[in-house]
């Protein structure tokens, strides 16, 4: 049948035919084509028959693969199709053969050419979808003549070729599942939305017939390796244009300028592929949703299996040596995407493994060279060395056969990693073109994975510094129990100027402080951990609290006054049941009463922020009770843009009141309590300590005079008071101790007599008061020397000492740990 003469007039409401050399602008028409499980034909529309030149009649229920052009027979031969000849083009008819097998689970595109006897060969553009559902159908074949793409400058007032086109189907066509076809569309064509989708059906059917419509907006939903002629067959055509123009005959059928075209086209293709991704990619700083995005980003349009490879310290978040990987790199596979049916490469190379890459494989190629590494097909030989540094798994059937692309991954001129790109055995091979393409890929892929590898490590950084920086306070001090909590206040704001801490003072004491730098970053951490030093410095020296926040001024004012800070510090007396606090601009502590539940801001004098200068601090003493509970947190937890803070302090009086079972609980209740309302953008840090005292059963306090004859007097007394706690096992130690110290004491004090005390609480603790200033120092004695011995006999065997100065003289202290009951 002479099927130029079939393609002849296309319907009267249509557009243009192929024929006549363009068609009406935006459409184009379309063959439709279903093809059932069988590989039968069931559905051949009006498109397909004036395109293909098989009546509907000759065409339902036959092969498929002897009406499409797929690769066939030359004409002479004897096995000839029905219905012509398809010779293949480039390759590419495999790839609609194997889709009409069944071969190919993924959609496809290319280009074939239809060779017609007595007629000029006929190019046919053509997309296959698989269809998954309930019914018979398998496939949707869309097909077009190439030549109707293009229109001829001098007819319809020179419209413009095509740039980018878009198949659609109709939803009259009377295959079964028509419907539900029309209704994934937008599942088919991924690029196109749910209201396009609706536009376009509603188009066809008032055309009455299916069309290709192609737009500056619409994409084809896969990149079709449209038939760039191979640099042969270029060159061929050359030399054949030039050999007719010496003979001073026409230019040959196929023009030069073709094949220019179709590269065209298809560079265009993979520009608008690479734009595309890029748009996919980096959307986060997150290191692992990055390297997530950028496998999916290949899947399944470039490749199908895509394998992402990183370098350990990247994983990591640490920075690595200069220089070029070698064979005891360790590499980190983070992703694998593929088309494959789920689970076939989980267990065999499974995400999370690491491991080095030998010499001789194209992967220590790609990671030595930086440059993208091109394997047309794994062979036999290929895949058995790949698979060989796989112990106890055989990867060759997953690798065999395939054609492999290794791109490097890697920013400012650092190899990060690589990715291992492969195609079923079934599709076309990687190109020349597809390196290109690959190489802009992975440039674009490894500058955004650098730069979340940066951020990944400037984050560690930060947390590590404000680690560093925030103390890690015990849970339980002389006479309290203690919990912390510290939140930054953005993720890009790890290191912040908000910092808590707690002191050991004489006394059995403790000194409780909270302190906010204004800002944030570094030099606010930086400032932080000066005013912090500087605090437990001030402390450590048991200055009052008023005394020590204007010290702490002072030296902010030396430092320099491009920061402020506030400051809230409190002495919690557990034997005397008091608190001492002073502010610097700070907002107040909560008290929440152990007798009542009841809680409340504490009324203080506010104070100017530290680095202000020149304005006094006062103190106040405050009652508390065993069981009370003390909060103490930065303006970063109640205060709230656009909200006045008194709300936030009456969140905060509130949630403090509600009972929990233990510390950390009542402070995770507080935190959830406020940052439910939004809106925090500061740091967050938070103290609270149970107020338990010591009782007075626990205290035993004596006055020694200045009689050297005391020093007995002293052992006795220790002696008989840990006999009657039942500490008995202590008491040798504890007597000989004692008696060193309050020599000491005799000997160097003046005028006041020594005070000697026993507090037993989590530890036995014992100090000595006298009221010379000299602070004791540890010297190491001769074997003639007759002093010097003694503090050296306390630090051997004390669990812990110190030497502190006070208002009167100094103190001198040392602990033992309790025996086990």
């Amino acid at each position: 049948m002479d099927r130029g003469t079939e393609r002849g007039a296309p319907p009267s409401r249509g557009a243009g035919s192929a024929a006549d050399g363009h068609a009406a602008a935006g459409r184009v028409p379309l063959a439709v084509v279903v093809v059932d499980r069988d590989g039968l034909v069931s559905h051949w529309s009006r498109g397909a028959s004036r395109l293909f030149g098989a009546t509907k009649e000759e065409a339902i229920g036959y092969s498929a693969a002897d009406l499409l052009p797929v690769s066939g027979a030359l004409p002479d031969q004897e096995d000839t199709p029905l219905h012509g000849v398809y010779a293949p083009y480039d390759g590419l008819g495999p790839d609609l053969e194997s889709s009409l097998d069944g071969g190919l689970s993924y959609p496809a595109a290319g280009r074939a050419r239809l060779t017609v006897p007595g007629a000029d060969r006929l190019d046919v553009l053509w997309w296959a979808y698989p269809l998954v559902g309930p019914g018979s159908e398998r496939l949707l074949v869309l097909a077009v003549d190439a030549g109707g793409l293009h229109q001829d400058p001098d007819v319809d007032g020179g419209a413009p070729a095509v740039e980018r086109i878009a198949p659609a189907f109709a939803l009259h066509t009377d295959f079964p599942g028509a419907d539900e076809l029309a209704r994934r569309l937008p599942e088919i064509m991924p690029s196109m939305s749910v209201g396009e989708s609706a536009r376009i059906v509603a188009q066809v059917l008032e055309l009455g017939y299916p069309v290709l419509e192609f737009s500056q907006n619409d994409r084809v939903p896969v990149t079709p390796d449209w038939g760039v002629p191979r640099r042969a067959e270029r060159r061929a055509r050359r030399e054949r244009a030039a050999s007719a123009a010496a003979q001073g005959l026409p230019a040959p059928q196929d023009q030069l300028d073709e094949g220019e075209d179709l590269e065209y086209v298809a560079v265009r293709e993979r520009l608008e592929f690479l734009n595309e991704v890029s748009g996919k990619i980096g959307t986060s700083l997150d290191l692992s949703r990055t390297i997530v995005e950028v496998s999916r980003a290949v899947v399944p349009r470039f490749t199908d299996v895509a394998g992402t490879y990183l370098r350990e310290q990247v994983v990591a978040g640490e920075g690595f040596p200069d220089g070029v990987p070698d064979t005891t790199t360790m590499w980190h596979r983070v992703a694998l995407e593929h088309t494959d049916e789920p689970g076939r490469w989980d267990d065999v190379v499974p995400v999370g493994e690491a491991m080095p890459f030998p010499a001789h494989t194209p992967f220590f190629q790609c990671m030595t060279t930086g440059e993208p590494v091109l394997v047309p097909r794994i062979s036999e030989q290929m895949g058995h060395a790949i698979a060989s540094q796989f112990e106890k798994r055989d990867i060759r059937p997953l690798i065999t056969g395939r054609s492999m692309l290794v791109v490097p991954l890697k920013a400012r001129n650092v190899v990060l990693g690589f990715m291992i790109l492969l195609r079923h055995p079934e599709r076309v091979e990687f190109n020349d073109m597809d390196r290109v393409t690959g190489a802009e890929l992975a440039a674009r892929a490894g500058l955004v994975l650098d730069n979340a590898r940066m951020y990944t490590f400037q984050e560690s950084v930060a947390e590590t510094l404000q680690d560093s920086m925030l103390p890690h306070i015990p849970p339980r001090m002389a006479g309290c129990d203690i919990a912390t909590r510290y939140l930054p206040g953005t993720l890009l704001g790890r290191v912040g100027g908000d910092w808590f801490d707690s002191v050991k003072l004489p006394g059995a004491r403790t000194a409780l402080v909270v302190g906010d730098v204004m800002g944030h970053g570094l030099n606010s951490a930086a400032m932080m951990g000066q005013l912090r030093t500087a605090v437990q410095t001030m402390a450590a020296l048991d200055l009052p609290p008023a005394q020590l926040l204007r010290n702490l001024d002072d030296l902010a004012q030396r430092l320099g006054d491009t920061y402020l800070a506030t400051c809230l510090y409190a002495v919690y007396d557990p034997i005397a049941s008091e608190l001492h606090l002073a502010n610097a601009g700070h907002i107040p502590p909560v008290i929440v009463r152990a007798r009542d539940g009841r809680s409340e801001l504490l009324e203080l004098p506010t104070g100017a922020p530290i680095g202000v200068g020149g304005v006094p601090f006062e103190a106040v003493r405050v009652r508390v009770e065993p069981g009370d509970r003390l909060l103490m947190c930065t303006d970063g937890l109640v205060e709230v843009r656009g909200e006045d803070i008194g709300v936030g302090l009456a969140t905060l009086t509130e949630s403090a009141a509600h009972p929990a079972a233990s510390m950390d609980d009542a402070c995770d209740a507080i935190i959830r309590a406020l940052n439910t309302r939004g809106g925090r953008k500061d740091d967050v840090a938070l103290l609270m300590a149970r107020l338990n005292g010591i009782e007075p059963d626990d205290v035993a306090e004596w006055r020694i005079s200045l009689d050297p004859a005391e020093v007995g007097r002293a052992r006795a007394v220790v002696r008989e008071q840990l006999h009657d706690w039942g500490l008995a096992k202590l008491a040798d130690s504890a007597e000989l101790m004692v008696s060193e110290l309050v020599t000491n004491a005799v000997r160097h004090s003046h005028s006041r007599p020594v005070e000697l005390r026993l507090v037993r609480e989590d530890t036995l603790l014992c100090e000595v008061d006298d009221d010379d200033h000299d602070l004791p120092n540890l010297l190491s004695a001769g074997p003639t020397d007759e002093h010097g011995r003694g503090l050296r006999v306390v630090s051997t065997l004390a669990r812990e000492w110190g030497a502190s100065r006070t208002k009167a003289g100094k103190t001198v202290w040392f602990e033992l740990t309790l025996p086990r009951r």
